[in-house]
This record gives structure tokens, C-alpha cells and sequence, in this order.
């Protein structure tokens, strides 16, 4: 029985709450010193880095990064600026891994990570993803590797994981690429054991973009004049997200699920209370920090049916993305939101490779 006299716990923050009072875990979806050192002051225990993030580290940490650039340059004579922008990827990833190590010790590997991204322009080449991945895992002990997943995704995730590398699967959206990877994951983990390979360390993750599905969902209803209720296509990703988390506890897959893409505070506390991984940009953390959602776990309510058959009835790309079998693999790198996040991927890698020709080859006039 409780004391009358008990000093409630404070929290630093409702994300903190969240961390310390279920079993649901903070990653930071970015690179930056002083957005991931926010990050881990209110509970977080993960991070993440891609093209993207670097491009934001660059504008913000430039006095960290600029002179690293010409260092690279020098050190590297007869680099491409692509070349020399992916070496920049792999610097800032170890470099903030670091920070990450004593919560990796803590967690013997399930969380303390950071995740690295492969090249989405290997998005269509297993063998290319699988020896990208395998050298990322060599930047330090605790890196996770992000693969898409398409078609060649998903075997390289099998293989990659049979290699002993956690990954991170990314570029997913539907139940059925979700499966997909659990299966792959399952494949490579139990490879391993047959070979009497560790796997104790490692951490799996599927990320589902749940902001990216509703994003494309808006899309579709807006160029084929679908009327809808207000608020129903957000709670598209939700509901994938919460059908998936049921389907992996019933089948007692051994990786867990991460929220990205956030559009909404459902996509944080919908899923609170679930063996998830919520991983918010920095700006998503800040403004869940000050609002005044209780933190309670949702994960388990079911999203409105109603809400859901009207989705499916009206939405075949719904459909397809919420129910198992709805896409084959085949159809993986040709689903709308794959294609739109794969060319958004590609896009800053291209970004990053003029940033880094900026400062490799400033023009000449903007010098005189």
C-alpha cells in the first residue's frame, strides 16, 4: 500500500515519462551535437544519420564540418565529391555514435545505437547494399545499418543479418513489406543459430514511415477527388503501425518496430506502451515536450473500425498497405510512398555532393 506521503516522480519531460515508465523507447531522428544531446537528457537511447541528416548537420555545425571537407579533400586526391560526401556520412555517424556507447553497454545492444544509411542508389543491388552494410558495421561497435526496403532489400536484410549486422529496415510503409523484413530477419538470425553464431547483441529494428502512407493516402485523394471525413487519413500509418505491433507479438518475431515520419502526436502516443521505438525528428521532440497529451499506453486500443473500413472502401493503396498480401515483393519499389521516399533520398545525396563541391570548389566570383 502507498504511503500518503510519496513524493511523485518528476519527469523532465512527457518523453521522459514515456521512458521511464513504459516499455516504449526515444531514439533521435538526428546527428546534431545539441539536438541529440536534448535528445538523451529526456530518455532517448538510439539515434539515426542519412544524406539528410548530414545536409542539416553541415548548416548548423558548420564551424564542426567545413574544415573536416577540405581535410577529406586532401587526404582523399582523387575523390568525387560523392565520394568524399559518403565518407562525411560514415565521419558524423561514428562520430556521434560515440555518444551512444555507454546506453549500447547498458542495453548489451538492443538500444545505444546509431543508424547509418546505405546508398539509395543501391536501392536494386542486394550484393552493393549487403557490402555497404557489412562496412558501416565496422565504423563502431554500436552501428545499425538502414536498408530499404524493396525487392533487393529484403535479401540483403537476410544476409546482412546472417552476417551478424543489426539493421534497420527503412523505406517501409505496409504490413506487408513489414513482413517481409521480420521474415528475412528471422531467416538470418536463424542461420546464425544453426552455425552456433552469436546473436545476443543484436538489435533489429522495421521502421514504419507511418507520416510518409498518410502523405501519399492525401495524395491520392486529392488527384482522384476522394472526400473523406476530416482527420481519417491520419490515422492511416497508425493503424498499419498498430496492426503490424499485433501480428509481431502474436508471431513472437524477434524485432521490434520503430515510428518515423511524424506528421501528428498519434504517430508518438498512439504507440505508447508497446515494445516500440518512437524516433522523432528534434523539432517533433520539443513541441511533444511541451504539449499536454497525457502519456498513457494506447498501443493496444484498436483505431475506430468505422474509420478503417472507410479507408479500405474508398483507398485501394490503403488496402494494399494494411493488409497482409496486399503488395508483393514484386511491387515493393513501385508502391507511391516507396518511390516518392527512394527519389527523396536520392535528391540529397545529390545535395550533399554540391555542398560538398562548394567547399572542395568554391566558385570564384563569390571570392573576389
Amino acid at each position: 500500500m502507498s504511503s500518503a506521503t510519496e513524493t511523485p516522480v518528476a519527469y523532465k519531460s512527457p518523453l521522459h515519462e514515456m521512458t521511464q515508465r513504459t516499455s516504449t523507447v526515444l531514439w533521435n531522428d538526428s546527428a546534431t551535437l545539441n539536438e541529440l544531446t536534448y535528445s538523451i537528457e529526456h530518455g532517448a537511447v538510439g539515434a539515426t544519420c542519412n544524406p539528410v541528416i548530414v545536409l542539416e548537420a553541415l548548416k548548423r555545425e558548420p564551424h564542426l564540418w567545413n574544415d573536416h571537407i577540405r581535410k577529406l579533400a586532401v587526404e582523399m586526391p582523387t575523390a568525387t565529391e560523392d565520394q568524399i560526401g559518403w565518407k562525411l556520412v560514415e565521419d558524423i555517424s561514428a562520430t556521434r555514435a560515440k555518444l551512444l556507447l555507454p546506453i549500447f553497454e547498458k542495453y548489451k545492444g538492443k538500444n545505444g545505437r546509431l543508424s547509418i544509411q546505405t546508398d539509395p542508389r543501391f536501392y536494386r543491388d542486394p550484393k552493393a547494399l549487403v557490402e555497404q552494410a557489412l562496412h558501416f558495421d565496422t565504423l563502431g561497435p554500436n552501428m545499425i545499418v538502414k536498408i530499404p526496403v524493396t525487392e533487393a532489400g529484403i535479401s540483403a536484410i537476410e544476409e546482412t543479418t546472417y552476417a551478424g549486422v543489426t539493421i534497420n529496415a527503412t523505406a517501409c510503409f505496409t504490413l506487408p513489406q513489414c513482413i517481409a523484413v521480420a521474415e528475412a530477419v528471422e531467416r538470418g538470425l536463424s542461420r546464425r543459430e544453426k552455425q552456433g553464431k552469436d546473436i545476443s547483441t543484436m538489435g533489429p529494428v522495421c521502421t514504419i514511415m507511418v507520416g510518409r502512407l498518410d502523405d501519399w493516402l492525401k495524395v491520392v485523394a486529392e488527384k482522384k477527388n476522394i472526400t473523406l471525413d476530416p482527420g481519417s487519413l491520419e490515422w492511416a500509418g497508425v493503424a498499419v503501425f498498430k496492426k503490424a505491433y499485433e501480428l509481431f507479438q502474436e508471431r513472437k518475431y524477434r524485432i521490434r518496430l520503430l515510428s518515423a515520419a511524424f506528421r501528428n502526436h498519434m504517430h508518438w502516443s498512439e504507440f505508447i506502451g508497446g515494445d516500440v521505438v518512437i524516433s522523432p525528428p528534434y523539432k517533433w521532440q520539443v513541441r511533444f515536450n511541451s504539449s499536454d497529451v497525457p502519456v498513457i499506453p494506447r498501443i493496444d486500443k484498436p483505431v475506430d473500425p468505422e474509420i478503417v473500413e472507410v479507408l479500405l472502401k474508398k483507398l485501394e493503396d490503403f488496402g494494399r498497405a494494411f493488409n497482409d498480401g496486399g503488395l508483393a515483393a514484386s511491387e515493393f519499389d513501385s508502391f507511391g510512398p516507396t518511390m516518392r521516399t527512394v527519389r527523396q533520398f536520392l535528391e540529397a545525396g545529390q545535395e550533399l555532393a554540391v555542398r560538398v563541391r562548394d567547399i572542395m570548389l568554391p566558385n570564384p566570383d563569390a571570392l573576389l
